[in-house]
């Protein structure tokens, strides 16, 4: 991704705020307000995570979802904040698991501290997310940020517990990346379009775009894992190979291949040459695995789009249907 890539990255998500400017202010407001500590040390940290979060994508969904769907209550300004707090959360956790060192340009917080400040960093940020969902006047948010981040947690166990399996099918991958990924953008935007009194079918509607969404997000982070410039992104890349996680360009290369060049496929991911990420990205190309992932979150996005049929013509609709064509972009 070049710079000019990225600058046209951020200008289109400045844009896409637009309609909920005053909106995604107020749940800033709440989410900084609710990360303070008097402890100098807890406030550097919760401040210092804060800014990990970068592009808030799940709270404007929330919001955009809510205004799209209905209007915006104080409690959709409570859960966009509860919902960054969860992925706050698991980025930080992610970190450790990754031993990554950077992210939006910044270091990580285990490389910046250590993996014991990371770790309880991400339990304070998941544990206050629970208390303040628990704020609302219902117990639904809470139980639903509860659910997810369940299954959130149940991904990334089965991502670890698949490491090295280079036969792991295409669809056990997308039931994987459905639960570390997808779930929590599923859950904002039910969240929104239920605190908005949207009507059940809606709601659901709804809920099925943000989990397409972020499955196409999820696939083109793999695209990225191959293909970013760190100096770009801002964050650690090259983590899934290191760690022998699948992904679904290194899947459909597998699939593809058979004999003995799946077995000199299956030898460069499991060496420990810190220069086979070359020799891999040309079997990848070989095989057509970058076009068939793109292709691949191409269909994701086209199937969200139809879940907005549902809502009524407005500026928030026509930009949830735009961020389905940024989440693919951020992978050319």
């Amino acid at each position: 991704m070049s710079q000019a890539t990225t600058n046209v990255m951020q200008s289109a998500l400045k844009l896409f705020y637009a309609p909920i400017e005053d909106e995604l202010k107020r749940a800033e407001q709440t989410l900084i307000s609710e990360l303070r500590n008097e402890s100098p040390f807890v406030n550097e940290l919760l401040e210092y995570g804060g800014q990990l979060g970068g592009k808030r994508l799940r709270p404007a969904l929330l919001l955009l979802t809510a205004k799209a769907a209905g209007e915006v209550t104080p409690s959709h300004y409570t859960l966009a904040a509860v919902v960054e707090m969860i992925h706050t959360a698991t980025l930080v956790h992610d970190d450790v698991l990754d031993e990554a060192a950077m992210r939006r340009h910044l270091a990580t917080v285990n490389a910046r501290w250590n993996n014991e400040t990371s770790v309880l960093l991400g339990d304070y940020l998941f544990t206050h997310a629970f208390y303040l969902a628990s704020t609302l006047e219902t117990t639904f948010g809470c139980r639903r940020i509860g659910q997810s981040t369940n299954i959130v947690c149940e991904g990334e166990l089965r991502q670890i517990g698949n490491r090295g399996n280079h036969a792991l099918s295409e669809a056990e991958y997308f039931e994987i990346i459905d639960g570390k990924t997808a779930e929590l953008c599923a859950c904002a935007c039910h969240l929104g379009a239920h605190y908005a009194n949207a009507d059940d079918a809606v709601v659901a509607s709804m809920e099925r775009y943000g989990r397409l969404l972020g499955m196409a997000f999820q696939i083109a982070d793999d695209l990225l894992d191959l293909l970013g410039d760190e100096s770009q992104t801002g964050k650690s890349l090259g983590t899934d190979l290191d760690k022998q996680k699948p992904t679904l360009p290194i899947i459909h290369t597998y699939q593809t291949l058979d004999g003995n060049e799946r077995q000199e496929f299956v030898g460069l991911l499991e060496s420990e040459d810190l220069q086979r990420h070359v020799a891999i990205l040309e079997w990848v190309n070989r095989c057509q695995g970058l076009e068939y992932a793109r292709k691949t979150a191409i269909e994701f996005t086209e199937q969200a789009r139809e879940q907005l049929n549902c809502l009524k013509p407005s500026a928030c609709r026509d930009v949830l249907s735009d961020i389905t064509e940024f989440v693919v972009a951020r992978s050319l």
